[in-house]
């Protein structure tokens, strides 16, 4: 049985490339392998093998693997569990205690809070006819939602938005800097958190708190470190996310005027294909990496304990074999695949339901409102390297409806 790292591959090389540069020349190396090289480890190209991989329990998640503080201190965060990183029975078990309060319905319950948040922060810009789109309305429109989805009154959005933006820093590669802004942001967040509980279970409501503190399968409960450690990772995977893909949506969509007549022409059945389209043609996550727990015999080739193994979401929603024509941008398409942005198997993003209500009500009022939606100038995109990517800056001149 050969080894992976022992087989003849090509390399899949983006060095110097831009975000859309790379996806093309991991889209195009895929036609012809299933597999490359990357500096990390391998790479899997194709839509049905990275699906496969992902699905694959013996792959864990490498963000167990992802230094949480100094190099030459253990971090505080380094010691905490995280569902993003939990293996086995442990995450099997915080799943299913957990899924029931991430469902479309539980989603759904904010749509009216989410069109109303996109309303008003378009309407503090819509008498000048243009803005930057990522400052004026990606950047300021998760946070909102995700106070109201934990039961935190909207006066505290300010604070949840300070905490982020300092937890975030974990991926900005500068953890000797950064790593007392983002242990002090983490630790005042467990205490809102703790009081936030208290109150809930003293008080329950229509929130995802509430739903998280009344979990209960066999009699087992979420503990209270338990709820701190998910509202984090509702923070933060529910923020930059929404940011950048919502940033990525209007990019492409003001970059493709037809597209953006037909969504105004025909919103309702539009919308969502638009969020699926967007999400698979340049998704904000690019690719997710695994480890090998074990030896792994996939496909005839070993993937030796330890190696690491890149899923390239990019190249799978760019596959010939799956999508037709992968390489337009048309969101009238039935495409014949799901896009993988949001992963797949037991790290599939919980919090997709969410993710999709809120794109979904973003381009729904802004289809309403805008008639036209072009470039005021050329954006600026986050480095390719970036795990979590969009655009930086995106200007845009619109015209109201």
């Amino acid at each position: 049985m050969p080894s992976v790292l022992e087989l003849d591959l090509p390399l899949l090389d983006t060095t110097g490339l831009d975000r859309a540069a790379s996806i093309a020349v991991a889209a195009e190396l895929s036609k012809e392998h299933w597999l490359a090289r990357t500096d990390l480890g391998v790479v899997v190209l194709r839509y049905r093998d990275v699906a496969a991989v992902l699905r694959d329990r013996r792959f864990h998640s490498a963000l167990s693997r992802l230094p949480l503080g100094p190099a030459d201190a253990e971090s505080e965060l380094s010691r905490r569990p995280s569902i993003l990183s939990a293996e086995g029975d442990e995450h099997t078990r915080l799943r299913r205690l957990v899924s029931p309060a991430f469902t479309p319905a539980a989603a759904n319950r904010h749509r009216a809070t989410m069109r109303r948040v996109v309303t008003s922060l378009l309407e503090a810009v819509s008498d000048e006819g243009t803005c930057d789109f990522v400052t004026d309305i990606c950047e300021p429109y998760p946070i909102p939602i995700i106070c109201e989805v934990l039961g935190a009154p909207a006066s505290d959005w300010r604070l949840f938005s300070d905490w982020a933006t300092d937890i975030f820093k974990i991926f900005n590669g500068n953890l000797e800097e950064d790593n007392p802004a983002i242990e002090r942001a983490s630790r005042e967040l467990d205490a809102y958190v703790v009081d936030l509980v208290e109150e809930r279970r003293a008080s329950l409501g229509s929130d995802l708190l509430s739903d998280l503190i009344t979990a209960e399968e066999e009699g087992d409960r979420l503990s209270t470190d338990e709820l701190c450690m998910l509202v984090r990772a509702v923070l933060m995977a529910g923020t930059d996310t929404t940011r950048n893909q919502l940033g990525c949506a209007v990019a492409l969509l003001s970059q493709h005027p037809d597209q953006w007549a037909l969504l105004v022409g025909d919103p309702e059945p539009l919308v969502p294909r638009a969020v699926e389209e967007t999400m698979r043609y340049i998704g904000a996550v690019r690719a997710t990496v695994r480890i090998a727990s074990c030896d792994v015999v996939y496909n005839d080739v070993l993937f030796p304990t330890g190696v690491a193994v890149t899923a390239s979401l990019a190249a799978a929603n760019r596959d010939l074999g799956v999508f037709e024509a992968p390489e337009r941008f048309d969101i009238t398409a039935e495409r014949s695949a799901e896009q993988l942005t949001f992963g797949s198997g037991i790290h599939r993003c919980l919090g997709a339901a969410l993710a999709r209500a809120e794109l979904q009500e973003a381009l729904m009022v802004l289809a309403e409102s805008l008639s036209t939606v072009t470039p005021a100038g050329p954006p600026t995109w986050k480095p390719p390297s970036f795990g979590i990517w969009g655009p930086a800056t995106l200007p845009i001149d619109f015209t109201r409806s």
